[in-house]
């Protein structure tokens, strides 16, 4: 389990679980017992609601908490005096397509292929995409799932408070008294402002993210133009890569999967004599 000290990102995932637990209050105490105390229709989205909020927590904290991918410090640091006038990104072996390994001058040792140094969090990490404050963790191989995870079912919360904001004034409380429904108004307000600011917000991440996995490219690598690493695979394959080989149905489940984290045994440290 690893936890960033950042600032910024203890900042954000405070923000995130306060914009989360009044989204649910406004929903539970303003919206459902305000609106439809009496309705079969209640218990279905007091269960639903909570449901997707329980999922959005569980794929976030696996996202804050999860190892993205870090590269393993070896015992003994390298010795890189004579690198420092050089490129650290040099390739010391591999043939140019992605499969080069390259000295991180920073960590002070050797790095497999498509692995970033992250500033922030001070370390390597393999196939990183970007540094999320959102997670207050970088977005790597190992918790990229579960990142997007997070993105989706905020996106579901956000269209799911909208829908709920709307039927309330559709079919408004005829018995509240005039205190109860300007209460009611402002909280929908402040909720509906939430959700259109979240949703827009992740639904250009999750587009972002899918097209990176769809084109095997990350962030940092579309910024630097490493375009040699994409090798027109299979759409299904790239996502298998990410998401694991289980059924689709199962990929927004936030649970380790044995054949998703299978691969990142295979890759090995490598020696000083390299």
């Amino acid at each position: 389990m690893v936890f960033i000290r950042d600032p910024c990102g203890i900042v954000c995932l405070i923000f995130t679980y306060g914009a989360v637990i009044y989204a649910d209050y406004v929903v539970m105490r303003w919206i459902i017992l305000t609106t439809m105390p009496m309705s079969i229709w209640a218990p279905f989205h007091v269960v639903f609601f909570n449901t997707v909020v329980f999922l959005l927590v569980m794929s976030h904290l696996k996202a804050v908490f999860s190892d993205p991918g870090t590269v393993p410090l070896p015992a003994d640091r390298l010795d890189v005096s004579e690198l420092h006038t050089t490129n650290s990104n040099k390739p010391i072996s591999g043939n140019g397509h992605g499969s080069e390994w390259t000295v991180c001058m920073r960590c002070e040792t050797y790095r497999p292929p498509r692995a970033h140094h992250c500033r922030i969090c001070k370390r390597c990490i393999r196939r990183m995409d970007h540094h999320c404050p959102w997670i207050n963790n970088c977005v790597g191989e190992r918790n990229q799932k579960y990142f997007l995870q997070f993105l989706v079912y905020v996106g579901i919360l956000s269209v799911y408070s909208l829908a709920l904001v709307v039927g309330s004034w559709v079919s408004p409380c005829t018995k509240c008294s005039e205190n109860i429904i300007e209460k009611q108004f402002v909280h929908c307000i402040l909720l509906m402002f939430e959700a259109l600011v979240f949703g827009v917000f992740v639904t250009a991440i999750m587009n972002d993210q899918l097209y990176a996995i769809l084109h095997d490219e990350t962030a940092v690598e579309a910024i630097q133009q490493k375009g040699a690493y994409r090798l027109n695979r299979r759409k299904y394959q790239l996502l298998t890569e990410v998401f694991g080989h289980g059924h689709p149905l199962l990929w927004l489940l936030p649970c380790d999967s044995v054949s998703h984290f299978a691969r990142y045994q295979e890759i090995p440290l490598l020696s000083h004599e390299v």
